[in-house]
């Protein structure tokens, strides 16, 4: 027995002509190439400079104090419902 695999024939596509533009000039390398250096001169334009000093912990101090009502009124709600379903079953 021969258990020789059959080798898939390759496609064969025919240039007929109908191009919407000429993709003579474009290589795969130049234009990721050209789109990365796009890319790294809009991150460096758009970065903004890093805020030090005790800044941040007061922006993260003060979104935390806006969202500790809220969150105690979810926990008290979801703590009620326990709560009444314990006392019903």
């Amino acid at each position: 027995m021969s258990d020789k695999k059959k080798k898939k024939q390759k496609t064969v596509y025919i240039d007929d002509g109908r191009t919407l533009a000429d993709m003579s000039g474009v290589s795969r390398t130049t234009f990721f190439g050209e789109m990365r250096k796009r890319q790294s001169e809009k991150a460096e334009s758009q970065r903004e400079p890093r805020i030090k000093g005790a800044t941040p912990f007061r922006t993260y101090m003060n979104a935390v104090r806006l969202m500790i009502v809220p969150m105690l009124v979810t926990l008290g709600i979801i703590a009620a419902a326990f709560l009444l379903i314990y006392l019903m079953l």
